[in-house]
């Protein structure tokens, strides 16, 4: 895999940030949220100085608020006018998994760290 591929983790407060390029993923600095348009900009600049052409988008999977989760996330999609592919990966336990690894999420490197997992996930989904 020789492309580069951003994934976020869309939250109320941040958004998590994960880069993969060949086969190397990291966590990238969360998004801080003042407000959608704003937080819009911000990912598409991180998009845009990276030269990536997918983004992985983390979405919850089953829960009652599944159907409103998604509504939203996608309407945050739509503010980036991201011209590459875009796919939706199941988030489920990612936080979970990254409390494990993170100890504190007062910076947002959790979150960050959640998209690491849902990127790797798609990864090894689509290898």
């Amino acid at each position: 895999m020789d492309e580069k591929i951003i994934c976020i983790d869309v939250g109320l407060k941040r958004i998590g940030m994960a880069y993969a390029y060949k086969d190397v993923v990291v966590p990238l600095e969360p998004i801080l949220r003042k407000n959608r348009n704003q937080a819009a900009r911000d990912v598409l600049n991180a998009i845009n100085q990276r030269d990536v052409k997918k983004l992985v988008i983390g979405v919850p999977i089953g829960g009652s608020s599944e159907d409103e989760m998604r509504r939203r996330i996608e309407h945050f999609v739509s503010l980036l006018n991201f011209n590459g592919e875009i796919f939706y990966q199941n988030e489920a336990f990612s936080s979970f998994e990254a409390s494990e690894l993170v100890d504190d999420n007062r910076d947002g490197k959790f979150d960050s760290v959640a998209a690491m997992i849902i990127l790797k996930r798609f990864l090894s989904k689509s290898s």
